[in-house]
């Protein structure tokens, strides 16, 4: 995978006195999301813009400002310079702090996957490096600044290379402790035909090639008959069985049901997939920035550095405007170019 993807930089892994030149990819795949464009009912493509919600009027881009809410309609602004100061200065250095138990991490404060390649002539320290975090069982948390912003991550070893891990900070994860969850006893035999039932459907390993994106398949199902000039007929599929809303389940017996079951083979229920997509993927989807956080313009009543906004004026009440047309038939599309890919 990674002799064919491109990287999105050139690092230096740095614990002690030992450089390892790596190259970053992603570890995900982006091509293959289903991405939709917002069209007009004409087919046209649909233009974001900003709007006053006092004036009414469109603001240019070069016109706004980021504001912070500290409290309702009270804002702190701050300009694209002013943000720019504050950014974290991008490196090329992961700086490994400690190297850490790969089991004391949980897996709640994993972000986003990276692959690392070892670069020139950082073949050999990469491997020794994976092999030492191998056979001890150990990861390393490192520090990385990306993209003006600082980042803690975790960089470990599996037996093809080096994983880097994007963690989330400790004030950005809950706990299940935070939930109050209500404290229940469990017999022993209830416990053993719970054991019992793990055991009929345990698995050795975990193969992801098992599992398929049902709904994705019948939408690009979907967008083949609308190319094809077919209709599209709703058709139902199985929903998961579900007990209703506050019955009381009789647990005991609902194991012993589960256990009855034969489970099906695995290969079977890898096989239950929507139909195939044949036809090629990859439109290009729209993309639209978006400032976040962005105060709105014309904002009024001065406090030091906070700005209050002036509440909307009720617009005034309006009866709902009649349908000229009860439904619109829809235009007729230009016969699509072939969608195989080459």
């Amino acid at each position: 995978m990674v002799t064919s993807a491109r990287s999105i930089a050139s690092l230096t892994l740095s614990f002690g006195l030992v450089n390892v030149p790596v190259r970053l990819f992603s570890a995900t795949e982006s091509g293959s999301e289903i991405r939709f464009n917002l069209l007009d009912k004409d087919g046209s493509r649909l233009k974001q813009q900003y709007v006053n919600e006092r004036s009414k009027k469109v603001v240019e881009r070069k016109d706004m400002m980021k504001g912070y809410e500290v409290e309702k309609n009270h804002f702190v602004l701050f300009s694209a310079e002013e943000l720019k100061n504050l950014e974290e200065g991008s490196s090329h250095v992961i700086e490994i702090v400690s190297f850490v138990p790969q089991a004391s991490i949980d897996p709640l404060f994993y972000d986003k996957s990276y692959l690392l390649a070892p670069d020139k002539r950082g073949a050999k320290p990469y491997a020794l490096l994976a092999e030492a975090m191998r056979r001890s069982d150990r990861c390393a948390l490192a520090k990385w600044a990306f993209k003006a912003k600082q980042y803690i991550v975790q960089v470990r070893a599996n037996e093809d290379g080096l994983i880097l891990q994007q963690l989330r900070y400790a004030e950005e994860v809950r706990s299940l402790a935070d939930l109050n969850i209500e404290k229940a006893d469990v017999s022993n035999s209830e416990l053993q035909l719970a054991l019992k039932l793990v055991e009929t459907i345990a698995e050795d390993d975990f193969r992801p090639e098992d599992f398929q994106d049902e709904e994705k398949a019948r939408v690009l199902a979907a967008v083949d008959e609308k190319v094809a000039g077919k209709q599209i007929v709703a058709s139902s599929h199985s929903e998961d069985e579900m007990v209703a809303g506050g019955q009381v389940i009789d647990l005991m017996e609902a194991l012993r049901s589960s256990l009855a079951k034969k489970p099906a083979p695995r290969s079977a229920q890898a096989s239950r997939t929507a139909t195939p997509v044949t036809a090629a993927r990859g439109a290009k989807s729209s993309r639209s920035g978006s400032p976040g956080g962005g105060a709105s313009g014309g904002a009024a009543n001065n406090m030091g550095n906070v700005t209050k906004l002036k509440p909307q004026a009720a617009a005034p009440t309006r009866k709902p405007a009649k349908r000229a047309v009860a439904e619109a038939e829809p235009v007729a599309a230009p016969a699509p170019r072939s969608r195989a890919r080459k």
